[in-house]
């Protein structure tokens, strides 16, 4: 039996929770059964290295615009010259381009993967997913809140699967470092004994990263140990900056910006906070608990299939400040708790949303899709 021929094509490789499941996918594939290429529309990035590591070979297009006609002519001639078996597109541009090129390989099976409830997308944005759902032979979500979106849209039920995101799960020595945590403490001039909720990720307006401002500003006037350490970067960076010094509790929070790094700053929090008012399946939750911290976050639909109430940490209702200073309150008062609801976050994931978990399932996707009706798998 030769292998199957697979493209996995997306927008980008930036260091971003799609395109780490993109080069996840891509480089713990079977290579006994699978010959993967990737193909970025746009432009490389960090994870780029990852994929040639791996093997994994990487065509670069070079989009320039929105609408770029050169694009979908060399994307084309790309896919007529590699003839895919399967096509695997991620995220809208490359799900759009993708499908739209697909003509020329017209016995390639097509899979789409979105990551999020995109109550974002504008009329046209929807309008062209709706066109093109008849190219779709498989629509694939990262939770159940982001398959129901596509389901209402029109993508029938036959076409939609849930494969939630997987996540590498280091070593336990790995995830408590006090010496580590230390010299993080030393390097943000943090008192020793403070308690360090944090937010790991892109500072966009859904994010809601002020509620978590509040939230601390409310509580620290009762308990001053409490400091929150912000990592990532985006347009809500300065506004939210300015905020915290306009309320006056810029000493209790650090911005970090963007950092390479990202990770290491897990062994510093004791809770992970994430306030967002959409998620398709956070990543940077998925991390947090994998280091076992226990998480706070609103309570929307993507977040509950990771965060169990009070077993792996808490869900105040979304754009409840309260009841994030409440659970914050919580943690910081029972000693004992964070470790405990650390513990099961981690053994949850460890259990439900492993790399290799979330590699056999769309290993199963792919087979499905190039099996007769009998279910044999062809041969080709």
């Amino acid at each position: 039996m030769s292998k199957s021929r697979l493209v996995l094509l997306i927008p980008t490789l930036d260091r971003s929770g799609a395109e780490k499941q993109f080069t996840l996918l891509a480089s713990h594939l079977p290579q006994d059964e699978f010959e993967v290429t990737a193909i970025a529309l746009t432009r490389g990035g960090p994870y780029a290295e990852a994929l040639k590591s791996a093997g994994v070979p990487l065509t670069i297009i070079g989009k320039r615009a929105r609408f770029d006609p050169s694009t979908f002519w060399r994307l084309r001639s790309e896919l007529r010259q590699l003839q895919p078996d399967i096509l695997h597109t991620w995220l809208f541009a490359a799900n759009s381009y993708g499908r739209m090129c697909a003509s020329v390989v017209p016995a390639a099976k097509i899979v789409v993967s979105e990551r999020c409830v995109d109550s974002w997308k504008a009329g046209w944005q929807l309008w062209l997913d709706r066109r093109l759902i008849n190219r779709t032979d498989r629509l694939v979500g990262n939770s159940s809140s982001v398959v129901e979106f596509y389901r209402e849209l029109g993508v029938p039920s036959d076409r939609l699967q849930c494969i939630p995101n997987g996540i590498e799960i280091p070593p336990m020595a790995q995830t408590c470092d006090p010496a580590a945590r230390e010299t993080l403490r030393n390097e943000l001039k943090l008192p020793a004994d403070a308690f360090v909720a944090g937010y790991i990720g892109r500072l966009a307006k859904q994010k809601r990263v002020e509620d978590l401002i509040w939230a601390v500003e409310t509580l620290r006037q009762i308990r001053p140990k409490l400091f929150l350490v912000i990592v990532g970067d985006g347009p809500e960076r300065q506004r939210l900056e300015n905020f915290a010094r306009d309320v006056g509790c810029l000493e209790h929070v650090r911005f970090l910006g963007h950092r390479e790094d990202a990770s290491r700053w897990l062994k510093l929090i004791d809770v992970f906070c994430l306030a967002s008012s959409f998620e398709g399946m956070s990543n940077s939750v998925m991390e947090a608990m994998s280091v076992g911290k226990p998480v706070i976050a609103s309570d929307i639909p993507a977040n509950r299939e990771l965060v169990l109430q009070s077993k792996t940490g808490f869900l105040p209702k979304l754009a409840d400040t309260v009841g994030f200073m409440q659970f914050l309150r919580c943690l910081m008062d029972q000693p004992g708790l964070c470790e405990k609801l650390g513990s099961a976050g981690r053994d949850r994931i460890e259990k439900f949303f492993s790399v290799s978990r979330m590699v056999e399932s769309y290993v199963e996707v792919y087979r499905s899709l190039q099996s007769p009706p009998d279910g044999h798998p062809i041969v080709k």
